[in-house]
């Protein structure tokens, strides 16, 4: 079976000119901190509404911050 694994953009963009916090994209969104470092580390795929606003937020789609890493594994 395959797994498909998030990939997430956002630190990218947050640590882009204009600089932004964890903190600060936090409050914009409405979300904690810890929120936005698990997405940023890969542990938390936001839901569609968070993903949605994340995009809105950096004016991009959300394919340009989100991607799926759906590379077959390895069965050995």
């Amino acid at each position: 079976m395959r797994s498909s694994k998030v990939i997430s953009r956002v630190r990218t963009y947050r640590e882009a000119e204009p600089f932004e916090t964890q903190q600060s994209l936090a409050d914009d969104l409405g979300v904690s901190r810890q929120t936005i470092i698990a997405i940023e580390s890969g542990r938390y795929s936001p839901s569609l509404d968070l993903a949605l606003r994340i995009a809105r937020h950096f004016h991009l789609s959300v394919e340009e911050v989100f991607a799926l890493d759906d590379a077959p594994e390895n069965d050995q």
